[in-house]
């Protein structure tokens, strides 16, 4: 079984840094494009920022240049730098990864639990 856990999120003053950090577990045969997704109290879920296996990155325009995704494959780990934090990144922040089981030949999508990010002053 896989298991996605996030950790890192918490209360911090616009302006302000947070590191989230989401780890993949359990019986993993590979894993391709890791991604964040965030969502604010009633509103849809959204993609923040993706990396592929490669390590080619995309963000979305309300992050560009403040947030910064990255990977370490030896530990199925991603990665995301959240910088100049501003009140309308409050959210909770889902790390999603497609993973290949040992006895698929294809691409699942895993989510993790969410972790809470709030920027108040």
């Amino acid at each position: 079984q896989v298991q996605l856990v996030e950790s890192g999120g918490g209360l911090v003053q616009p302006g302000g840094s947070l590191r989230l950090s989401c780890a993949a577990s359990g019986s993993i045969f590979s894993i391709g494009s890791m991604y964040w997704y965030r969502q604010a109290p009633g509103k849809q879920r959204d993609v923040v920022a993706a990396i592929t296996s490669g390590g080619t990155t995309n963000y979305a325009d309300s992050v560009k240049g403040r947030f910064t995704i990255s990977r370490d494959n030896a530990k199925n780990t991603v990665i995301l730098q959240l910088n100049s934090l501003k009140p309308e990144d409050t959210a909770v922040y889902y790390c999603n990864a497609r993973i290949r089981v040992p006895s698929n030949t294809y691409y699942t999508d895993y989510w993790g639990q969410g972790t809470q990010v709030t920027v108040s002053s």
